[in-house]
């Protein structure tokens, strides 16, 4: 399987969002009586999206809204909300800086250690405000946030790093034991990223919980600029669902997959769990909301995994509360709100009743969808004609 790219030198074609679409269904639901939850350890979910873990879009206020709304926020243990007891004042000073000032006070501001004291701090905010903890750090770090995470109280405990492998090799360092991990640890365990049939397959059988499939498609995200890899979202889920597939098969255990990054909109997001996803992971959506951190300002942060310089400021608009996004009503005409409503109206469309039905949507490669017919939308440059 491929295509020749040189003497000897064969490709496999992967694709992407824009590059497919789904097919409608012989049999419609009513969107509204489809069921779009989804499970991970046992315990179900209404909403199958994640919020990143980006200082930018995820602090406790957030984590507990997004919670109220039926979803999950990943908080990072490793940025401003674990470094400064009063991280709102930063992240406004941030916010504020202009862009001569921000490079030099980021890099003062992440040079103020991490105190171990507030990772229980952030969390058990989090959970007095009724909302699951969901909490991310590095795998150098794993063991020892992890075990401090658990004992606080933490509900979800996210491992990620740019390619996460259970064979890593160095001399230069101690080697983490995604095993270990997995099996010490009393709460889910989401490991990431990855993009491969093999890498998912020996990561779930380390024990992850989940896996966070995506290497490099965040809208923040360097990594294939800079290092030229990462697959094409569509082609990395499909492959890691049928790892997924396989590994129920063979052992039983049933471990969801959560598409991470590059989906712009509902309809991406659509696209995602139609190529097998079980939820999705979305960062720059939720940037732009008014409860992100530095509200008003129109900002965001990189993750730590993101090969930018830790913290780098990413300038976005803010398009609306975080139930707006969710549920709407969409005042948008990009697909950016009411995310949900968007998802539950594919489902219907394309006869699933479940997010399981979902992932057998027929789907074909048409890489003309965004702009087939849209004469007046690229002459007023609103919805698709924006993309043009």
């Amino acid at each position: 399987m491929g295509m020749w790219v040189g003497r000897g030198r064969k490709a496999r074609r992967c694709y992407g969002f824009d590059e497919i679409a789904l097919v409608p269904g012989e049999v419609t639901i009513n969107p509204n009586e489809v069921d779009c939850r989804w499970e991970l350890g046992g315990k179900k979910y209404e909403i199958p999206i994640l919020a990143a873990a980006m200082d930018g879009v995820v602090d406790t206020r957030f984590a507990i809204e997004m919670g109220k709304l039926g979803a999950i926020a990943v908080l990072n243990l490793e940025g401003v909300q674990t470094r400064y007891k009063n991280p709102e004042e930063v992240l406004n000073e941030i916010a504020h800086a202009s862009d001569e000032e921000v490079t030099t006070l980021l890099q003062n501001v992440y040079q103020e250690p991490i105190k171990e004291e507030l990772i229980g701090v952030r969390i058990e905010e989090i959970k007095k405000g009724g909302a699951p903890a969901a909490v991310s750090a590095i795998p150098q770090r794993a063991y020892q946030f992890g075990k401090l995470a658990e004992e606080a109280g933490a509900d979800v405990f996210v491992v990620q790093s740019t390619v996460a492998t259970v064979r890593h090799i160095s001399t230069e360092y101690e080697i983490v034991d995604f095993s270990k991990i997995c099996s010490d640890m009393k709460i889910p365990v989401i490991l990431g990223n990855c993009v491969t049939y093999n890498t998912s397959l020996e990561l779930m059988e380390a024990g992850a919980d989940a896996l966070l499939i995506g290497v490099g498609p965040g809208a923040a995200c360097t990594t294939r600029g800079v290092l030229g890899i990462g697959v094409p979202q569509v082609t990395a889920t499909a492959d890691c669902a049928a790892a997924r597939d396989f590994h129920f098969k063979q052992t039983g255990r049933y471990v969801p997959i959560i598409t991470d990054g590059g989906m712009k909109g509902g309809g991406d997001i659509c696209k995602a769990f139609a190529s097998g996803a079980d939820s999705v992971m979305v960062g720059s959506a939720f940037a732009k909301a008014e409860e992100a951190p530095g509200k008003g300002h129109h900002w965001g942060m990189a993750t730590p995994h993101a090969n930018l310089p830790r913290g780098t400021r990413i300038r976005v608009g803010t398009t609306g509360t975080l139930k707006q996004i969710l549920y709407g009503p969409a005042v948008m005409d990009d697909g950016s709100q009411n995310l949900v409503g968007a998802l539950k109206t594919s489902m219907g469309n394309c006869g699933s009743s479940n997010i399981r039905e979902m992932q057998l949507t027929e789907l074909i490669i048409a890489p003309s969808i965004q702009t087939e017919g849209k004469i007046f939308q690229k002459s007023q440059h609103v919805g698709m004609g924006k993309t043009d």
